[in-house]
């Protein structure tokens, strides 16, 4: 590859990397070219990339950007997941992925701007995914909403049980004294 070649590869990958919520650099080492393909082919379909690139190009075209935090990690055979959307789905392909294929390792990630270790990042693997996190925040606040509601109305009950109780106390005596 030329120099031109390589500051176009860099520049490109530069642009790709721009915007990502999450990125988890992985050894592949142990993986044939069949195996490797599958797991491009799952992360494709969840419209995440997995990169093998030079180290030495890695370092170049992280310079200026978050990668830049992961720099010292680019040593050995390494690729890189880079997650666009929801960073919890890309763990939980790698996560899936592992069970099979334990010859893949994490090495290291990059989510939301924050460094993670391997064990941070199979941890969130754990972790339900965004909308079901959404689903349980709504429904804790429908939930806590109804007995609020609830509540109201008991009060609402016994003040207007009281205030019957007065009104016909009132008529009994009034009617007492005619």
């Amino acid at each position: 590859m030329n120099r031109k070649e390589k500051a176009e590869l860099i520049s490109d990958f530069g642009e790709r990397v721009k915007g990502f919520q999450a990125v988890v650099l992985t050894n592949y080492r142990g993986l044939n070219v069949e195996q490797l393909s599958h797991l491009r082919q799952r992360l494709r379909q969840e419209k995440i990339s997995y990169h093998v690139i030079k180290n030495t190009l890695m370092r170049l075209a992280s310079k200026g950007t978050d990668l830049e935090k992961l720099e010292g990690y680019f040593e050995g055979p390494i690729a890189m997941a880079i997650s666009y959307g929801d960073p919890v789905l890309l763990v939980k392909i790698l996560s899936e992925f592992i069970k099979t294929q334990p010859a893949l390792e994490i090495k290291i990630g990059l989510i939301q701007g924050r460094v993670v270790s391997p064990e941070e990042v199979k941890s969130l693997a754990t972790m339900p995914s965004r909308e079901v996190l959404f689903g349980q925040v709504l429904g804790g606040i429908q939930g806590t909403a109804t007995q609020l509601g609830a509540v109201i109305h008991n009060a609402i009950q016994q003040v207007l049980g009281t205030l019957q109780a007065r009104v016909d106390q009132l008529e009994k005596q009034g009617g007492s004294e005619t």
